[in-house]
């Protein structure tokens, strides 16, 4: 039992909750997850050297620390490397970790881990003694918690990070309300709503939307909801047809043949007459809407809220059948943003398109 009271008062010496959980995961005396004689040894004395690093401004074995939880986004390749008493807090996106000797411990489950491994979401890592770790990303995004010693590295990968943030500087996009990671959900799949309501601001049309009273034919919209504003709009302008004739289904995921119909659509290449959807991608390339690799990474992979906000960056660039002008020039032509936050947003973007 010594070793849970010892537990807690190295939870105070990192100023983090990590080795609380280690704790609550606990063991027994005879079998403990974590050696007593190594807390009570290297991993102590280590942290106390680091500690008092920190208290005395002397520098750390890493090129920053993070006093208190610190949240980021990051992009596929990106990584971050810590060293002794390094916490990290996967909250979505995939991620592994690798060091070359020493230990990384999953505190929330008490258990060390091996060098390659994928990180589990919302559990707690602990780097060890005498160990470097780098922490990359492996999907596309990601959003990660740390404290600790830290130094982060960027990768040239494509930043879906940042389109979600300049089409929300263009109120093109506005995320959730999900707490973390700016609500942006770029790691979640889609829902048949959502998209609706993407294809809608990028017509250019959402205050007539937000502003639409009448009622819907579909018994699974809240009659008198935003929702019912915006599925009531489209359906009374022909835009969707819903799923049945009294139903939406707007919890429903959507593939990337369906949202890139939807952009179809909000350029004047298709209507809601179509209804095979196999030749999209191709019909999308052709109208100089996607590049032919974006129609190969689309076909290819599973389709998340990072795709539908790249597909909508890109749309922007893209001709309208009927003017002759972009999408980007008919928008800020009806007022939809102004030129100042169109080069503020086109700012935020680097690197080319996926080609």
């Amino acid at each position: 039992m010594k070793k849970r009271a010892l537990l807690p008062a190295l939870f105070l010496l990192l100023s983090g909750a990590c080795i609380y959980y280690a704790a609550a995961a606990g063991g027994s005396s005879s079998d403990p997850l974590i050696s007593l004689s190594y807390l009570n040894g290297t991993f102590t004395n280590t942290v106390q050297q680091q500690v008092a690093a920190l208290k005395s401004g002397a520098p750390v074995s890493s090129s920053s620390n993070a006093d208190t939880w610190t949240e980021t986004r990051l992009k596929s390749g990106d990584v971050l490397s810590g060293s002794t008493g390094t916490c990290v807090l996967p909250l979505a996106g995939s991620m592994s970790v690798s060091f070359s000797s020493g230990a990384v411990v999953d505190v929330s489950s008490g258990t060390e881990i091996l060098s390659g491994s994928a990180l589990t979401a919302r559990h707690r890592y602990l780097v060890a003694e005498s160990t470097t770790a780098t922490f990359t990303v492996a999907g596309k995004t990601a959003v990660l918690d740390y404290q600790g010693p830290y130094s982060l590295s960027y990768s040239a990968a494509t930043d879906y990070n940042a389109m979600a943030a300049a089409l929300k500087n263009i109120h093109l996009f506005r995320g959730s309300l999900t707490g973390y990671g700016s609500g942006f959900d770029l790691e979640v799949s889609p829902t048949r709503l959502q998209a609706l309501i993407m294809f809608i601001r990028l017509l250019g049309e959402e205050n007539e939307a937000l502003a639409y009273t009448e009622t819907t034919p579909f018994t699974d919209i809240a009659p008198g909801s935003e929702p019912a504003r915006y599925v009531g709009y489209a359906y009374s302008k022909g835009y969707t047809n819903g799923y049945t004739k009294t139903t939406f289904r707007p919890s429903q995921k959507v593939n990337a043949y369906q949202y890139v119909e939807f952009v179809l659509r909000a350029l004047g290449y298709s209507n809601t007459g179509t209804t095979d959807l196999t030749g999209t991608l191709d019909r999308a390339v052709s109208s100089g809407v996607l590049t032919a690799g974006e129609s190969a990474m689309l076909a290819r992979d599973t389709f998340l809220r990072a795709e539908l906000v790249y597909i909508s960056w890109y749309s922007l660039d893209a001709q309208v059948s009927s003017t002759g002008q972009t999408l980007r020039q008919s928008l800020l032509s009806k007022g939809i943003f102004t030129e100042s936050e169109n080069l503020s947003a086109t700012a935020l973007i680097s690197g080319p398109r996926i080609s």
